[in-house]
This record gives structure tokens, sequence and C-alpha cells, in this order.
């Protein structure tokens, strides 16, 4: 296999492990959060705070460098068209992604300690989950747009 199909074959892996672990969190966050049970929550925001560290920022430190690498490769300068506004697109998905990392341990902290009380989630706790929420959609639609970007590479 020639080191471009290698590198595009982890390219197209790490788009799909940002994608994926990126709907996998947001879907069981939902699913615990909807429950309102401290106790699930933590639980869950536990094991996402551990997938995000896991997958998704591995992949969010390696496709730029292979990213990079096939582009060079390819011929397409990496400050014109689809693959610059590729990269656009994954600094602002990282605008919204860092600081929702630092959520979901806020999250979890929280939901933990209203376990150990037996209490209701604090105030804190929902506002950090619209917040959370709210970020996620962009940062979402994002990494989508990105990967459109890299099928159709349209001329820009």
């Amino acid at each position: 296999m020639s080191l471009y199909l290698a590198l595009k074959a982890l390219h197209i892996v790490g788009a799909t492990v940002l994608l994926g672990t990126g709907a996998g969190i947001a879907f069981f966050m939902l699913m615990a959060h909807r429950t309102a049970d401290a106790r699930l929550i933590a639980h869950t925001a536990g094991a996402v705070v551990v997938a995000d560290a896991l997958f998704t920022a591995t992949a969010v430190v390696l496709q730029p460098m292979s990213g990079a690498a096939l582009a060079a490769m390819a011929g397409y300068p990496l400050l014109h068209g689809w693959v610059a506004l590729s990269l656009a697109l994954y600094v602002l998905v990282g605008v919204f992604w860092l600081p929702v990392v630092w959520m979901q341990l806020r999250m979890r902290d929280l939901a933990r300690a209203a376990a150990a009380q037996s209490a209701a989630l604090p105030a804190a706790y929902h506002r950090l989950w619209r917040l959370w929420f709210a970020c996620g959609i962009p940062a979402f639609t994002g990494v989508l747009a990105i990967i459109w970007l890299m099928t159709a590479k349209p001329s820009l």
C-alpha cells in the first residue's frame, strides 16, 4: 500500500472517530440527562470524559497532521479553496469543543456531588447542560461540513 493510501485511510478513520464519538457522546449524555438521575448522569459523564480523552483528543491531534500530509502529496495548497475552508471550520469546531470538555468535567463533578448527597442536580448543572448542548450543535455541524468538503472537494 502506498503512503498516500495509508494516510488517506488514517484520515478517514480519524474523521469517522470524530463524527462517531461526537454523536455517541451527545446521545449518551442526552439519554442520561433525560433521567434527571444524578448517579446515572455522573457515571455517564465520567465515561464521556474518558472517551473524549482517548478517542476524540487523539483524532483531533492526528487529523490536521494526516490532512496536511495528504494535501501536500495531492498538490492542494493549505490556504486555498476547500482545504482552507476545512481548516477554518476545524478551528471553529475546536473553539466550541474545548469548552465542552471542561463543561463535561464540571457536569460530572456536580452530578457526583448531588448523587453523594442524594440531592437534586443543582442549577449550575442545568446551566452547563444548556450551554453544552448549544456548543455541541455548531461543533457537530462543523464536523459534518468538513467531511462534506473533504468528500466533494468543491472549487471555491
